[in-house]
């Protein structure tokens, strides 16, 4: 299996889509890894929570929904600039395979915007006629639902 990845940097209160669909839609993915990390480490207050999904979404938020099917992956990310408050990161990927574009959202929270990083670790795969169809009619059903 190939592993892929994509890294960037995310203004906060934003979506950023990185595209992954195929014609076919036979080229599956599972997350790997997702890490974020801050644009100025240590000298900026940061509160900040990057959320990956499998549609787009008309919103940003902070909520954490667990229960939500297009939620694939979350991070929090909190620092402080004062040495003496130490950074923490709290990062939950699902383990569901996905052959459609992906959305990357941030929002920061407590006053803090200033800009994230994130990297994330795709492991590509090859689908079924079938595992192509029913990935792809699960995303259908969320953008009507």
């Amino acid at each position: 299996m190939k592993t892929i990845s994509y890294k960037g940097k995310i203004i906060n209160d934003t979506t950023e889509r990185i595209r992954l669909s195929t014609i076919k839609g036979l080229k599956g993915y599972k997350i790997k890894q997702f890490q974020i990390f801050p644009k100025s480490p240590g000298v900026e207050h940061y509160e900040a929570t990057l959320k990956i999904y499998s549609i787009e979404q008309t919103s940003q938020d902070a909520t954490v929904d667990f229960s939500d099917d297009t939620l694939l992956a979350v991070g929090y990310y909190q620092d402080d600039n004062a040495k003496h408050y130490p950074s923490s990161q709290t990062v939950v990927f699902d383990n569901v395979k996905f052959n459609q574009d992906i959305y990357v959202t941030y929002v920061g929270t407590d006053g803090a915007t200033a800009d994230m990083n994130y990297y994330i670790e795709l492991e590509q795969m090859t689908l079924s006629d079938l595992e192509a169809t029913m990935a792809t009619l699960k995303d259908i059903r969320a953008i009507e639902s």
